[in-house]
Parts: C-alpha cells; structure tokens; sequence
C-alpha cells in the first residue's frame, strides 16, 4: 500500500508538471493514473476537478470535486473546486454556497470573499434575465383582453361566433409579439377574417401589407380606401391591423394636447386595430429593452375616436 501511494504522488507530480504548462489532458490521465493506485487521496480529485475544468468537462470536474468534499470534508479546496465549476455552469446560487462553506473554514481567504461578491451580483443579473424571459412567455393576452370577448359576446349574440373572432384577434396580437421578440420589429398589414363559405380563397388572401400606408396623406387615403373594398369584396367577418410605431408618420396618433396627449411618450411598440361592423379597439403594445432583450408589455387599451391608425373599415351595423 505504501508502494502505491509513493507511486500515486510521483504521477501526481508529473500531472502537476503538466497542468503548470497547459497540458490539462496529460494532467488528467496522469490524476486517473494516480487515482487507481490511491483511490481515497481527495487532493487527487482535487486535481483531476481543476484539469477537467480546463477541459471544459464540467460534470466530471463536478463528481471530482464533490468526491474531494467526501473524502475530506473540512477541507476547504474541495468546496473551492466545486464552486469553480458551479460557477462554469452558470449555476450561481449553488457556486456560492459552495464558496461560503470554503470561507467557512478559511475566513481569511480573500480570493474566495471576492468570488462570492462578484458570483452574488451574477445571481442577481441571472435572475433579472430569468424573470424577462417568463415575461416574454407568460404575456397572457387572452386575460388582458377579458373585456373584448364580454363585449363580442354581447354583440354578437352567438357564444362561437364571438369566441371565433376574440381567437382570431388574440392569434394576430400574439403572433406579432413573438415576431417582435424575436426580430425586434413586426409588418405592418392587416389580418382579414374571411368567410369559410363565400370568400374567393384563390383570389382573397387573409393579410394584406400595409407597410406603404402610412407615409403620406395620399397613402394613407389610398390604403383604406382599398381596404374598404377588399372588405366587401372578400366577405371578411372583421379585420386586425398590425403597425409598428416607427413607420408611422401619417397620422401621428400620438402627438397632440389635453384630452389627445400620448401617454406612452417614449415607448417604442406596435400598434393593434381591431375592425368590425360593429366594434372597433385599438390597443398600444409598449416595448423595452431589459437585460439585452426585447420586451412586450401588456396592450394598453386606447381611444380609437382619438388614436385610430386607419379610418373604419366596415360599414357600421349595430350586431354581427
């Protein structure tokens, strides 16, 4: 047995020599080797943890490191060796428990303190980061549009029929939020409801681009001038329009005193015009950027007889 471990430290220091110029692979063998011979020696493990952290071979530096931390429990390297590959794992809140209980029996270890502040605002970052991207998940557009469908339902007299478009509306807004969070913009167009049994599908597609609409009064004109007919012509049930606020120069719904000031100011977005014989909405989808990603907030409901985008599509009727 003593042979062994006399054995085990020589291949240890090879593996030392090794690590010291960047030979982490050799070091690694070299460690197993030394392993085999002396398989309860935790600054073996130790060892290998630190050369398979080099190798970016993080499960195996972590069984080596919690291995060290088994062997010898109040020894605080070993804990140090499995905060360091915690921490490459990008698991924060783990590492630093780790590092703590290394501090624990070394409070002088100031590189340790250090590791400690610096991975404890990583946590905070990592979880500011977490919490975007739930948001960017759990927008909840159906809840937040609770009011239209009540209103759908009551004008339409017919329980499907108003299901039927309140999906449709909530499929067109949560379809531009997961462009807009992946692309950072949307098209402006306009969704169109058709008729399943009168529209002309060959002929009548169920979007139409926009994008031109709002340079000028002149497109602007144009645009629902066309969009009136296509309307007609189509048999649409009800239409959802898609803008972005940045390609917005004609109208300007968000300019204006008093009663018409914009109350989302600075907020970069999309706008939402729901058309229909017999209700019209519009709604504001206000964009920020947290953590380095793009956020949709919640829609906020506007005054369409102050902040509408295009004039009314569909002739007015009091129910569907």
């Amino acid at each position: 047995m003593a042979d062994n471990a006399g054995r085990a430290a020589a291949l240890k220091d090879q593996g030392n020599e090794q690590f010291k110029t960047g030979g982490y692979l050799k070091a690694a063998a070299l460690y197993t080797q030394a392993i085999k011979l002396d398989p309860d020696n935790p600054t073996l493990y130790s060892n290998r943890a630190a050369a398979f952290l080099q190798l970016v071979k993080l499960n195996k530096a972590l069984a080596d490191a919690e291995m060290t931390v088994k062997l010898k429990p109040q020894w605080e390297k070993g804990y140090f060796r499995k905060g360091c590959v915690l921490e490459a794992m990008e698991q924060y809140e783990e590492a630093i428990s780790a590092f703590q209980t290394a501090l624990q029996h070394n409070p002088q270890n100031t590189e340790v303190s250090r590791k400690i502040k610096r991975l404890t605002q990583l946590a905070r970052e990592q979880k500011r980061a977490l919490d975007v991207e739930n948001m960017r998940s759990n927008i909840d557009i159906g809840r937040n549009l609770e009011s239209l469908k009540t209103e759908l339902a009551a004008k339409c007299g017919d329980a499907e029929v108003g299901q039927n478009i309140f999906s449709f509306v909530i499929n067109v807004i949560e379809s531009a939020i997961k462009a807009w969070h992946e692309a950072g913009k949307v098209d402006a167009k306009v969704n169109f409801l058709l008729d399943d049994q009168k529209t002309d599908t060959e002929k009548y597609a169920p979007v139409v681009n926009i994008d031109k609409a709002f340079e000028s009064p002149h497109t602007h004109s144009s645009c629902f001038e066309y969009l009136r007919q296509y309307s007609q012509d189509s048999f649409s049930k009800v239409a959802c329009m898609v803008a972005p606020k940045s390609i917005i120069s004609y109208p300007q719904v968000w300019k204006g005193q008093g009663s018409r000031k914009w109350k989302l100011d600075q907020s970069d977005g999309f706008f939402v015009q729901f058309e229909s014989p017999f209700l019209r909405k519009i709604w504001f989808v206000p964009s920020t950027t947290e953590k380095g990603r793009t956020l949709c907030r919640s829609p906020e409901p506007l005054d369409i007889t102050i902040h509408e985008i295009l004039p009314r599509i569909f002739k007015e009727t009091e129910t569907v």
